[in-house]
């Protein structure tokens, strides 16, 4: 005979499975759009820089990985909204980084 006791605890593990199971297909899924935003940053950069420029993108990575990461980004919102008309050179990708880590200066006066 089972005791109120036992169909609690039975229906908590129940509910603790359910909601491991949906943690996992959430991790699951958000790997899934990771991997798949990688290969699309990857094809990005074979298709827009040349191979001076993606040497030096591979070496920021190594140093900076967060700075390598938003400059990626900032190349594939050009590439899609068609502002790159040709591929980028080692030059241009220094220029861009070099915006892209200006140091801004702020000046707060107090009244």
């Amino acid at each position: 005979m089972t005791t109120e006791e036992d169909i609690k605890k039975r229906l908590m593990a129940q509910r603790m499975q359910e909601h491991m199971a949906v943690q996992q297909g959430e991790m699951m899924q958000a790997a899934l759009q990771h991997q798949q935003m990688e290969e699309a940053l990857k094809i990005i950069r074979v298709q827009m820089l040349e191979p001076k420029a993606r040497e030096r993108l591979a070496n920021l990575r190594t140093v900076k990985p967060e700075l390598a990461t938003n400059l990626e980004i900032y190349l594939a919102q050009l590439y899609q909204s068609g502002q790159l008309k040709s591929r980028i050179t080692d030059e241009q990708l220094v220029m861009i980084l070099k915006k892209l880590t200006e140091a801004r200066d702020f000046k707060i006066k107090r009244k």
